[in-house]
């Protein structure tokens, strides 16, 4: 509640409303992470903020009952799965706000690919969050999510508790990310293993993706934050991100319109923002919603860039968001 005082006082409406109020860790999991402090965060929107049925556009069931995510539970954290109070108050769900009915889509194309991994990492000076939505390239529907906060390797303390208040406080989410952010490497062998769990990849596929392709709001993710990170964290980069897909391009090639970011795209396509700008969970999911989108308009979405070696990138669209 201090932080969400302190950041009113400031004259900032935060634009998430999660109310983290957890139970105690258990001991082996708090041997991983930082100590959950007895504090609830509570960061609340005023309705004409929040609601999404006040966006122009298509309205659905889904927007309509949207509630927040609970971030512990993306980490698989959680220990109020048996509480009424905080199931009422934060999904569990990768899907439940996915969920509207794809029976008329018929503008539907045959994909190349049979998944698509949508990424939307946060953080400028080292990586902070590193969130990826599984979509079925078929269906366009959400399978799977993978989540989690990335600690920094190469700052102090004090440096990284300043940023992550910069960054994470005023949406009411800096206890949770103090609560499980692990260091990058860690984050990329977690993920190799839901990848390996889902059947996306593999060392007996050469550690390239497996009929699945990363999809990306841009080029900054995967042409320069990855290879940047890797090389703070002293490690190869994986074979896996040497190709994506800029969402930007192919929607500049198929709507024939520029669009500049996320915001741009579902503005025009009168798509409702969910959950909280840059926080990087919400971030995604909201590329998602374009993707389903442009999926059911049917778009041919392909690889718009792919890297011949670390430095060496070559962008395969001549049409595309410089």
């Amino acid at each position: 509640m201090y932080r969400s005082v302190m950041a009113i006082s400031r004259g900032f409406v935060p634009r998430a409303a999660y109310s983290l109020c957890l139970g105690p860790l258990s001991p082996l999991i708090l041997s991983s992470v930082s100590p959950v402090r007895r504090l609830t965060v509570s960061a609340s929107l005023s309705a004409a903020q929040h609601d999404p049925s006040s966006a122009t556009g298509h309205k659905s069931s889904t927007t309509s009952r949207w509630k927040p995510m609970c971030l512990y539970h993306t980490h698989g954290l959680c220990t109020m799965l048996d509480d009424p109070a905080h199931l009422e108050k934060f999904s569990h769900s990768c899907s439940d706000e996915f969920s509207d009915d794809i029976s008329e889509f018929v503008n539907k194309k045959h994909q190349e690919f049979d998944y698509f991994l949508v990424l939307d990492l946060e953080g400028k000076v080292e990586i902070l969050e590193f969130p990826v939505v599984l979509v079925d390239a078929k269906t366009t529907r959400v399978v799977d999510l993978f989540h989690r906060f990335v600690r920094p390797s190469k700052m102090s303390e004090q440096r990284i508790n300043e940023y992550i208040e910069g960054k994470y406080g005023k949406l009411g989410v800096d206890r949770v990310w103090h609560d499980t952010a692990i260091p990058f490497e860690e984050v990329l062998q977690q993920f190799e293993v839901w990848l390996t769990q889902h059947r996306l990849w593999g060392k007996e596929l050469g550690g390239h993706l497996n009929q699945s392709a990363f999809v990306t709001c841009g080029n900054w993710d995967v042409k320069t934050k990855i290879p940047q990170q890797c090389n703070v964290s002293k490690m190869k980069l994986p074979s896996y991100f040497m190709e994506w897909i800029n969402l930007k391009d192919i929607y500049l090639n198929f709507y024939k319109r520029q669009a500049t970011g996320m915001k741009t795209m579902m503005r025009q396509l009168q798509i409702p923002s969910l959950g909280s700008h840059h926080l990087g969970i919400d971030d995604a999911k909201n590329i998602t919603r374009v993707l389903q989108r442009m999926l059911a308009d049917g778009a041919s979405v392909q690889i718009t860039a792919r890297r011949n070696s670390p430095e060496n990138v070559e962008f395969l669209f001549e049409n595309r968001i410089r």
